[in-house]
């Protein structure tokens, strides 16, 4: 059950959401002055304190979301877009797997149903498109080098992306006549291309060397999608020359697995059996035992002493580089 608690913060009515079964918290720390009174609100709780937050599961949806009171919320779960090895978006020991949980991006293109990929099949001119930003930071620097290796090679389209209506008609337009779409990393490791490219029956492209991928431990994306390493995809002729190498059949075979895969991140209210929202909460079900060993071990260990746990589970999902074939 769903109670919405109101305090009064020091201008406004401040408002915090409250899940009685399990109980957990949800703040909007928003304004400076109200999200640390916010802060201090929600750690004081009787809920909070028993667990230290490890029951606690916080929407951090963006690289830069709650970045200034995250140390003070880390043990809670955090609903993620990605994870980041650098340090450059989640600072180490705050943010892993084994706690957390990534979720997937809401697709900006419509979903390309049965009916639609049947249509469709016979069009797919092209072997590998991408639209969107040529330039980005961090890990996205290997979209200029991409760019420059397969710009105006047969089979490829590359165009840089724009917003609004147009741009999301030009990206679905592209993606739906195309065999592969090329998901390179962006400023973080993810973006919605993935998405995009599911929901469009375009086998995804990944390139990407640390990105996390939502509902791994149910979805096995190998059946989707091609990985291939940054190091691997740059040199010269030789991610063309794979993709050239897949099969019909499998070709094939990883079109029909998109076809089913697409249910799974498709937000919808009500939610559908195995339908994001199932998925995320038959994830959150796999930590249960996890939360339940920390809480305990909180409750009954010294905190100086050398048997308290310290220690983080923070594997990356890294793209080992192989030579392309």
């Amino acid at each position: 059950m769903l109670e919405c608690i109101q305090w009064r913060c020091s201008s406004r009515r401040c408002e915090c959401i409250r899940l009685d079964t399990p109980q957990c918290w949800v703040v909007s720390l928003a304004a400076r002055p109200e999200k640390n009174e916010a802060l201090k609100w929600v750690t004081e709780q009787p809920a909070w304190k028993r667990s230290e937050g490890r029951d606690h599961i916080l929407p951090i949806h963006h690289p830069w979301s709650f970045k200034s009171v995250r140390r003070f919320m880390k043990n809670a779960i955090w609903l993620l877009p990605d994870m980041d090895s650098t340090g450059n978006w989640y600072k180490p020991g705050q943010g892993w797997l084994e706690k957390d949980l990534i979720l997937p991006y809401v697709p900006n293109v419509d979903l390309c149903d049965a009916k639609c990929l049947l249509e469709i099949e016979s069009k797919r001119s092209t072997l590998l498109f991408f639209r969107g930003r040529l330039k980005r930071n961090a890990g996205g620097k290997i979209r200029a080098k991409l760019v420059s290796e397969l710009n105006g090679a047969d089979g490829v389209v590359i165009e840089e992306g724009s917003a609004g209506e147009a741009g999301k008609a030009a990206a679905q337009s592209g993606m739906r006549k195309s065999i592969y779409c090329l998901c390179p990393a962006g400023d973080t490791p993810s973006s919605a291309r993935l998405f995009d490219a599911i929901f469009s029956g375009c086998i995804p492209v990944i390139i990407s060397d640390e990105l996390e991928l939502p509902f791994e431990g149910i979805l096995d994306y190998r059946k989707i999608a091609l990985f291939v390493s940054s190091s691997d995809a740059v040199q010269p002729g030789s991610l063309l020359k794979f993709l050239r190498s897949v099969s019909p059949a499998q070709i094939r075979a990883m079109q029909m697995n998109l076809a089913k895969f697409s249910r799974h991140f498709l937000y919808s209210n009500p939610a559908q059996p195995m339908g994001p929202e199932d998925l995320i909460w038959r994830m959150l079900a796999g930590k249960l035992v996890n939360i339940k060993l920390h809480t305990r071990r909180s409750q009954r260990v010294v905190k100086e002493s050398r048997s308290l746990c310290t220690c983080d589970c923070k594997r990356s999902n890294l793209t080992i580089p192989a030579l392309l074939s």
